[in-house]
């Protein structure tokens, strides 16, 4: 689970065996994990992460879109 990005008490990662699922990041805290699609970014699941966290954490990956890419394609060979 190679971590990407932490901001805050937010971590940004993905799972090894996502390579077969379209470019998207995980994001977690404490006992909660959403996942957005980053192309384009939208949200997949909440994890149980309130509307106005999703709310920040969607600016969040706006924010570092690029970054968040390069590091997909890096891993995974896109």
């Amino acid at each position: 689970m190679p971590t990407i990005l932490r901001v805050g008490t937010y971590r940004f990662f993905f799972y090894a065996s996502d390579k077969d699922e379209p470019q998207h990041i995980h994001v977690e805290r404490d006992d909660k994990i959403a996942k957005f699609w980053l192309d384009p970014i939208r949200l997949q699941s909440s994890g149980g992460f309130s509307r106005i966290e999703i709310s920040r954490l969607h600016k969040l990956i706006n924010e570092n879109h690029l970054k968040l890419l390069e590091a997909w394609n890096e891993y995974f060979g896109s």
